[in-house]
């Protein structure tokens, strides 16, 4: 048996050296990702010939094509630290093509070169799609790189108490990090910035690690500027964690304000154009998808009908935006008599805060539990998406009798239309607690656009294939 196959992910979180160094697999990296969107740029040209017919000469679409690679190496996407968000890579790529085209158009005006407008929109859909798939490959395989143990960096945490602590919880939880904490020095034990600034190098060197995360609310202003300063200048790479939480770094950008850094935090309208988008995307999506799966509609509809009593269809009262009442859709996957008997079941609930959730649940019918475990009883929830009841990407809907338990910052969900899918379903669904549903779904009202929808559709199809969380 292979020994590196053996060992348990801690174990190669633990005994990864980073062999060879960090440089030498951060070089490895870039050349694989720029090599892998050449291809990729290449493909989408070829694919836009073959679509507009030839109606772009061949030079014209290597120029865009080389336009959309230069303006991606602007935008720093091969730099690893700025490139690991996916909605900000995606928009960052989405830009690219976008300037690209602009060039394009600004060419074609001042020479007398002849573009044809609805091949060129071609080119960008096609090699924007490209690219945008092909990285979104890349990033699933770095991601099993990293939760098998490698291309880790070995990092030392500064921060104490409950902010260090926190901090701590969510590197080691998030196994998409390449932070492996390898050492925490406390704050509270130094008596000056000299000192702290001591034995935080002496951690990275004894450590060899190659990078320090900083939590911020640990440490005053000044003792911040002093540590973080004295740690780039003994060439260690710093992550100060904020104490701002859950924006999506798209909206955000930095600059100097006097001597100060200030962080600029666009905000994220819902409505105009935005809502409009979102709306023609849902009923897109919605009747797409009920088309093509009307022949499946019709086989679980006639099977849920001659394997057991009551209604095909399920419905039941949720709560919808701003607080109005919908009849939610779901194929019947349990018993027609589940509601009576859930007072019974009460004492039997593995959920979390309002949450029920039973793995083992002698209300589901024995083709409910498959269509629970495919999530193929809310295919006629594309329906609540038709009625604009529904968004296809959205906070879970909410029984009423749940919002007694809610927290009043809970009650932003319903600034939004629930969805069939979202950032909850795909983060675990069962196996997450009601605190953390609570945050992704603040995370998402709060920082919503089309791109987050993209990101978390993504997210859905290996979820579901996986059935992750799903009972």
């Amino acid at each position: 048996m292979d020994p590196v196959a053996s060992t348990t992910f801690e174990e190669r979180r633990l005994t990864d050296r980073r062999a060879p160094s960090v440089a030498r697999q951060a070089t490895r990296r870039r050349i694989l990702v720029l090599v892998s969107d050449i291809v990729a740029i290449a493909t989408g040209i070829t694919v836009a010939s073959v679509v507009a017919s030839g109606a772009l000469s061949p030079g014209v679409s290597i120029g865009f094509g080389l336009a959309v690679w230069l303006w991606m190496a602007t935008f720093r996407l091969y730099n690893s630290r700025l490139a690991t968000d996916r909605v900000e890579e995606f928009a960052r790529i989405g830009r690219s093509g976008i300037r690209s085209l602009l060039l394009l158009g600004a060419a074609a005006a001042v020479s007398d070169l002849d573009i044809d407008l609805g091949a060129a929109i071609v080119l960008l859909f096609t090699t924007v799609g490209a690219v945008t798939l092909e990285r979104e490959a890349l990033r699933y395989w770095f991601t099993a790189r990293r939760k098998a143990g490698h291309g880790l960096w070995a990092t030392v945490l500064v921060g104490g108490g409950e902010a260090g602590a926190e901090l701590q919880r969510s590197i080691d939880d998030d196994r998409t990090t390449p932070h492996v904490i390898r050492e925490q020095v406390d704050p509270a034990t130094c008596s000056s910035t000299d000192e702290l600034l001591t034995m935080t190098v002496a951690a990275a060197r004894r450590r060899d690690a190659k990078g320090v995360v900083v939590a911020e609310a640990s440490l005053d202003a000044g003792t911040a500027n002093g540590l973080v300063r004295g740690l780039l200048e003994a060439g260690l790479y710093v992550d100060l964690a904020s104490t701002l939480s859950d924006i999506s770094t798209d909206r955000l950008a930095t600059r100097n304000l006097g001597p100060s850094v200030a962080t600029w935090i666009a905000p994220r309208p819902r409505g105009g154009w935005r809502g409009r988008s979102k709306r023609l995307f849902d009923l897109a999506v919605a009747v797409t998808v009920l088309t093509i799966a009307a022949p499946l509609v019709a086989a679980l509809a006639i099977l849920v009908k001659v394997t057991s009593d009551g209604p095909v269809l399920f419905r039941q009262e949720r709560v919808g935006r701003d607080g109005e009442p919908f009849d939610v859709f779901k194929f019947r996957s349990m018993v027609v008599d589940a509601e009576e008997r859930l007072a019974a079941l009460a004492a039997e609930n593995e959920g979390s805060g309002p949450l029920f959730k039973m793995q083992a649940d002698p209300r589901v019918t024995k083709v409910g539990a498959f269509l629970r475990k495919t999530s193929l009883d809310e295919l006629p929830q594309f329906l609540n998406v038709i009625r604009n009841e529904m968004s296809v990407v959205g906070p879970r809907p909410a029984l009423r009798s749940e919002m007694a338990e809610w927290s009043p910052e809970l009650y932003a969900r319903l600034q939004v239309k629930p969805g069939i899918t979202g950032m909850w379903q795909v983060s675990g669904r069962s196996g997450t607690t009601f605190d953390e549903y609570t945050r992704l779904d603040l995370y998402y009202v709060h920082n919503w656009s089309l791109l987050i929808d993209l990101s978390i559709m993504a997210k859905t199809i290996p979820a579901v294939l996986k059935s992750d969380g799903a009972y």
